[in-house]
């Protein structure tokens, strides 16, 4: 899945499939400006910031169990988000420094470091680094990812595809080959 946030016309959290089909609001009510969204792989959790509403919420993957984390000043301006073990870890653009939240009392926070510059944090741990298997994507004999002859996505899951092609190309009959 891919999930993502938008505060166009409506703000809203949402998820899709990896080839944009399937795309479903999980979060659209009691929202202004999502910005920084960070993922519990484990447990299957979305975290997000609303810079509007100075909070960090969150939801499961299905828009249930919603709840706020931390709400008010003392998470004014928030750039990027990430989840490790017990923490939320983001950045405040305004003194520039890292930021270490509970994410389960959201009353234990901690400045870890000053930056100079950071707009984005991301944490990477072995655990959350899947093993890769077999998946439709793969290449074939002729070294088209998929069988496609552009791009191919992954679809609902690891074992469905769906092709598509670079700009100023329109996809064949056969849903494979661009012209």
């Amino acid at each position: 899945k891919l999930f993502f946030t938008d505060y166009g016309n409506a703000a809203k959290v949402e998820r899709c499939d990896m080839d944009g089909m399937n795309r479903t609001w999980i979060v659209h009510s009691k929202i202004e400006q999502p910005t920084a969204l960070a993922l519990d792989l484990i447990n299957k959790y979305v975290y997000w910031v609303d810079i509007y509403l100075d909070s960090v919420e969150v939801v499961d993957y299905q828009g249930r169990k919603r709840h706020t984390i931390i709400k008010g000043r003392q998470i004014r301006h928030l750039r990027g988000l990430a989840v490790f073990e017990n923490y939320l870890y983001t950045v405040n653009s305004d003194n520039l420094s890292i930021l270490q939240i509970n994410r389960y009392n959201g009353t234990d926070v901690h400045s870890l470091a000053k930056l100079g510059n950071a707009e984005e944090i991301r944490v990477y741990q072995k655990r959350t680094q899947t093993a890769v298997r077999s998946h439709a994507c793969e290449v074939d004999p002729y070294g088209m990812p998929g069988g496609c002859s552009h791009i191919c996505l992954l679809s609902s899951n690891y074992k469905a595809r769906t092709c598509r092609c670079r700009t100023g190309f329109i996809l064949g009959s056969d849903g494979r080959s661009c012209k």
